[in-house]
């Protein structure tokens, strides 16, 4: 029996083909990978015969330290039911190719098709339309051609340096390493991921899995109002280049480094709170309002304070804020998954633009109680797997987060771009004074606090890709 797209899978079910697609997909892809200790090195090939027989090598060497999909939900089970005692201590190790990559090993005819995948990050048509900064702003491994990225990750600093260990030990010839990332989990005092600013990030993700959505339906505050579940087709991608592209599968991924400026952002809320005379316990309603939520992940369209329970709350629309006066426009969250209120697509419409979104934060923070807050150094590794890069990443960052007139508010002004990732001009926006009252003033936008420092598409191919090699 095929593979049915078109729905969520139940993994613990699956047979015939979806089995088998699942023995050959990457980790990470339909269910994040632990990865709170994780590593990443762009690599690039070398030219000609020999480059593409060491290139090869490399690929097909990597397969031993790489676990499937189905491997990895099955650590995850173990775990559940017998904690760490008898669960194997085995790292994550994933891989991406670019479509350089896929030219230098001579598979140009066998490459995934995605127009995105095949401009690049680098292209200029791409950073014009994303209103990426100039290619030599960017940091020196992301300036030259990437032809591979590979991730190491693990909940422990040990296995993932010793995976990564192995990993550098593939290296040899002609391959080169352009550039290092280091990325480490930042959490807080309730467990919940959170990035440099201090918020929690990444509580809103697409499910794939039947099984996971009936952990949000029994583990959080629901799914009643917002469904997470989605369809294997908006992450999942015949891998061309595989032996069968009915059972081996692959996902196009984004990778792109944001550095952080905690200094900036923090004197944003400030000034926000300062411009619209917020007093007191109000003042920390400033930075949700960038944001969408409060630094707990409290949705602020659904109360006007932080201290919502945890796990934190997702089961929410913004049906009840049709005018805003909860939760701007403009606020970071709602505008990159505005939850069908978007007003130029039907709420299905408006879905199949949402990414599995895998990042993690790098950058060591020295600051402590009355230490310099960072002005950079510090920030996100933005990873996210999508299955159309068009319709997904660059149409989130260009139509919505880029956008000065997304949502859709009815009147003027237009709410603005997306004051943490917008890139672009930044023209006044206005916020609501008081919570639930739709008194706005009027305000001179915060100045742009993320920086994108390089990045570039990939497509994660099939193991069983890797292993015909």
């Amino acid at each position: 029996m095929p593979v049915d797209l078109g729905k969520p899978l139940s993994w613990k079910n699956a047979t015939g083909d979806a089995d088998t697609m699942l023995q050959n997909l990457q980790a990470n892809i339909l269910k994040g990978h632990v990865r709170e200790h994780l590593h990443i090195l762009l690599v690039q090939f070398g030219k000609g015969p020999a480059g593409a027989a060491e290139a090869r090598t490399f690929l097909a060497g990597l397969v031993p330290l790489m676990k499937s999909a189905k491997e990895h939900l099955q650590e995850v089970e173990g775990f559940k039911r017998n904690g760490s005692s008898g669960v194997p201590d085995t790292p994550y190790v994933g891989v991406g190719l670019t479509k350089a990559g896929y030219d230098r090993l001579g598979l140009s005819d066998r490459a995934p098709s995605d127009e995105a995948f095949e401009r690049g990050m680098r292209d200029d048509g791409t950073r014009s339309m994303l209103k990426d900064p100039d290619i030599a702003q960017w940091e020196a491994g992301y300036r030259e051609e990437i032809h591979a990225v590979v991730l190491v990750g693990d909940a422990e600093p040990r296995p993932a340096g010793a995976g990564l260990k192995k990993v550098e030990e593939l290296l040899t010839g002609s391959l080169r390493v352009l550039g290092k990332e280091v990325g480490r989990g930042m959490r807080n005092a309730n467990g919940d991921g959170i990035e440099h600013f201090g918020y929690v990030d990444g509580r809103s993700q697409p499910l794939f899995l039947t099984e996971d959505v009936e952990d949000e339906r029994r583990g959080t505050d629901g799914v009643s109002v917002w469904d997470p579940a989605e369809a294997l087709a908006r992450i999942l991608v015949a891998d061309p280049a595989a032996p069968d592209p009915a059972t081996d599968f692959g996902s196009y991924f984004v990778l792109r480094k944001l550095e952080q400026n905690v200094r900036a952002f923090r004197k944003a809320e400030e000034e926000l709170a300062d411009a619209l005379k917020l007093d007191n316990d109000d003042r920390e309603r400033a930075g949700a309002m960038l944001v969408g939520r409060f630094k707990d992940g409290t949705p602020l369209t659904l109360q006007a304070t932080p201290g919502a329970h945890s796990p934190v709350m997702n089961d929410f629309t913004y049906a009840s804020d049709g005018a805003a006066d909860k939760c701007p426009f403009q606020a970071h969250i709602r505008k990159t998954n505005p939850r069908g209120s978007g007003g130029f697509e039907s709420p299905e419409e408006e879905r199949r633009h949402l990414m599995a979104r895998r990042g993690q934060t790098y950058g060591e923070r020295a600051d402590g109680p009355g230490g310099d807050l960072p002005e950079g150094g510090v920030g996100l590794l933005f990873m996210a797997f999508n299955s159309d890069l068009v319709d997904q990443f660059e149409f989130t960052q260009r139509n919505w987060a880029n956008s000065t007139g997304f949502p859709d508010s009815g009147s003027e002004p237009a709410p603005g771009l997306d004051p943490v990732i917008g890139q672009g001009s930044r023209p006044p926006a206005t916020w609501p004074r008081v919570w639930g009252q739709e008194e706005g003033q009027e305000v001179t936008s915060p100045a742009q606090t993320v920086t994108m420092k390089g990045g570039e598409y990939f497509f994660m191919p099939s193991l069983a890709f890797l292993r015909s090699l």
